[in-house]
């Protein structure tokens, strides 16, 4: 609770929020100047927004070279905790890791459920977002199709980015965050193809076909997820 208050007080400066969004966006370090520039303030004012963030763990920061000559660059990135904003308290990261290991324990079975599921919630994240909007998958367009897509993974927490080739045929997309990454850790294989599974279900819920590649995963060593999907509309 000591850190969720902490965490509260310092977002509730609204120039301190939208810096945590920006760099949210960004998917890459920045630097003092460049938040600076961004919010047209002066940079010692920038420097103290982002401590601040960094005192609570939002934020971390390491001094490098810019290799543009000059003093080295103090650059800010999002840190790796994950950040939990509940009152009361609640350990959803507990619960995650008890479901996980239970359904390991089970065996083919268990992780074959845990797919099945993963795949049904991606579905169900579609169909909530055509709801909200009063859209029916059968009326639209592959552009309509491609926001309702972009605008669910935003939800979920993945900060992806989407390109589309020329006639529409395949959809290439990463993920700078995985809401599953620290037990994923843990259980790398299992959660993975859960999440892809997860994934496919958002898809399939769009898409009358659609057919989906790993390319790059995060908890592998690469800096995000990135996948192409073969779809039809």
């Amino acid at each position: 609770m000591e850190q969720t208050l902490k965490i509260t007080n310092v977002l509730s400066d609204p120039t301190r929020y939208y810096i945590y969004q920006y760099i949210t966006n960004r998917h890459q370090e920045v630097t003092v100047q460049e938040v600076a520039d961004h919010f047209n303030i002066h940079p010692n004012v920038a420097r103290l927004h982002l401590s601040k963030l960094e005192d609570v763990n939002m934020l971390a920061s390491e001094t490098k070279k810019t290799g543009k000559g000059g003093r080295p660059s103090r650059l800010y990135r999002l840190s790796d905790d994950v950040i939990q904003l509940h009152f009361p308290f609640r350990d959803y990261m507990l619960l995650a890791k008890v479901a996980i290991e239970t359904m390991v324990s089970l065996g083919e079975a268990g992780k074959t459920a845990l797919y099945h599921t993963g795949k049904r919630f991606g579905a169900e994240v579609i169909e909530q977002e055509l709801a909200k909007k009063s859209l029916s998958n059968n009326e639209l367009e592959f552009e309509q199709k491609l926001n309702i897509l972009k605008s669910a993974a935003t939800l979920a927490g993945f900060y992806p980015e989407f390109e589309v080739n020329g006639d529409h045929s395949k959809i290439y997309f990463q993920i700078f965050n995985c809401p599953f990454k620290e037990v994923a850790q843990d259980h790398t294989d299992t959660v993975c193809n859960m999440h892809q599974e997860f994934l496919r279900g958002m898809f399939e819920a769009l898409f009358s076909s659609a057919e989906l590649i790993e390319k790059e995963n995060m908890i592998k060593g690469c800096s995000h997820c990135s996948y192409q999907a073969v779809v039809s509309n």
